[in-house]
């Protein structure tokens, strides 16, 4: 563990102390390019946490038909979804990640952006029927979180979806060192955008030591049927 995230952290700590918290990852995808690091979300798999909730909870997504992937790393999980019948976007804020999608999936169907989730496109506004974010909000710093949560939510369309994957932790144990467990508090924030909780699993996963993780689904509320 400790190995598999030095390099990350080191880059993450220079990074927020420089006050520059996002230019880490392009950073430590292009030394992974260069066999100088390793990024230690990249499984080259889809994330098992995700898939296993989409089969749980598939009759659910039935009619979905657009689908965007939050921090898509090298495109894994997009692809899955794919597979799924979606039409995929999906971002990443590091150009080399997304460079590698194109070059892993040459003829894929899901359009790779390189793109910051703070200054996403208007016209992603409550475009998106599914959602999915799997491991990105936990590898940014506590008070960016907030806004992070603010930009993911408006993406998803009116009774669509937002898929959450993350480490999990309680309030009082330590934050400890990046990927930071988001607290229940953190991700119950959601509830406040105009979300409603369909899911929540509180679990530790197969890894050795066993993770703590969370997994959620959560339904954007269709504010204009509500109106009188």
């Amino acid at each position: 563990m400790d190995t598999l995230h030095a390099t990350a952290r080191q880059l993450a700590a220079e990074a927020i102390n420089d006050g520059r918290p996002l230019d880490w990852f392009e950073t430590l995808y292009a030394k992974a390019q260069r066999y100088e690091a390793i990024v230690p979300w990249a499984d080259l798999i889809p994330n098992p946490n995700l898939t296993a909730l989409f089969d749980e909870q598939r009759h659910r997504f039935t009619n979905m038909k657009s689908a965007l992937k939050v921090g898509c790393g090298l495109g894994d999980d997009a692809e899955w979804l794919a597979q799924q019948g979606l039409d995929v976007t999906a971002i990443d804020i590091a150009k080399t990640a997304i460079a590698q999608c194109l070059q892993r999936f040459p003829q894929s169907p899901v359009r790779y952006c390189v793109a910051n989730l703070f200054e996403a496109p208007t016209d992603w506004c409550n475009a998106f029927d599914l959602v999915v974010e799997a491991y990105t909000l936990q590898v940014l710093p506590a008070q960016l979180r907030p806004a992070a949560l603010s930009h993911i939510a408006q993406c998803v369309a009116s009774n669509g979806y937002l898929l959450i994957v993350a480490r999990l932790r309680e309030p009082v144990e330590a934050i400890g060192a990046m990927p930071w467990p988001l607290t229940r508090a953190e991700i119950d924030e959601i509830k406040a955008l105009g979300f409603t909780e369909i899911v929540a699993n509180d679990f530790f996963d197969q890894e050795t030591p066993p993770v703590r993780r969370f997994r959620g689904i959560y339904q954007k509320i269709d504010m204009q049927r509500m109106s009188p």
